[in-house]
């Protein structure tokens, strides 16, 4: 008997794996098989793509409340992207906590943000295109986010000394993690 598609319940970045040749390279950027093999089973159902003009454009922190809770496999297709997790399960050791990865179209590298997590990237150069998968299509009622800045988080965002990021006034105006309701209790979406 089939078990249900499983997700990890921590961010895992995924390195590429890249044939090379005279005339480039190929990769397969999803494979159900070759993904679950390495502990992602999620059932995607929608994907994203973004384009962001100018560098330290930051886009973030978003996550959605149950019951349309979204697991996310992003990917940086043209430039370089820092991409963050936040922790926001109720009792998790890792709670208000984040982990950051760079990832870059020429490492083709992917990065697993699990049901529970808030998410978020800033761009490290111009014209930087972002393709996400998610396990969940977007539900407006439910769609919900954290201040990039929040000194509770404490994230190490790499932006140069006296530059502000490109914000949308949505997430400038983001609530601080003390003053979101638990958004997801008893570590929804953890095995």
């Amino acid at each position: 008997m089939d078990s249900a598609p499983s997700c990890p319940t921590n961010p895992t970045l995924v390195p590429a794996t890249r044939h090379r040749d005279a005339r480039g390279w190929f990769a397969e950027s999803w494979s159900i098989d070759a993904y679950a093999r390495i502990g992602i089973g999620c059932a995607f159902v929608q994907d994203n793509h973004s384009l962001s003009r100018a560098a330290f454009t930051l886009r973030g922190l978003h996550y959605q409340r149950p019951p349309h809770t979204q697991a996310k496999l992003v990917r940086c297709l043209r430039g370089r992207i820092f991409d963050v997790a936040v922790d926001l399960r109720a009792g998790s050791p890792g709670f208000g906590r984040w982990t950051g990865v760079e990832l870059s179209a020429e490492g083709g590298a992917a990065f697993f943000v699990p049901i529970g997590f808030a998410h978020g990237f800033l761009t490290l150069e111009p014209d930087c295109e972002v393709f996400y998968k998610v396990s969940a299509p977007y539900a407006p009622a439910s769609d919900a986010g954290l201040l990039w800045d929040d000194p509770a988080i404490g994230i190490d965002w790499p932006l140069p000394r006296g530059v502000a990021p490109v914000l949308s006034a949505k997430d400038a105006a983001l609530p601080r993690l003390a003053d979101i309701a638990q958004p997801f209790p008893s570590q929804e979406g953890t095995d």
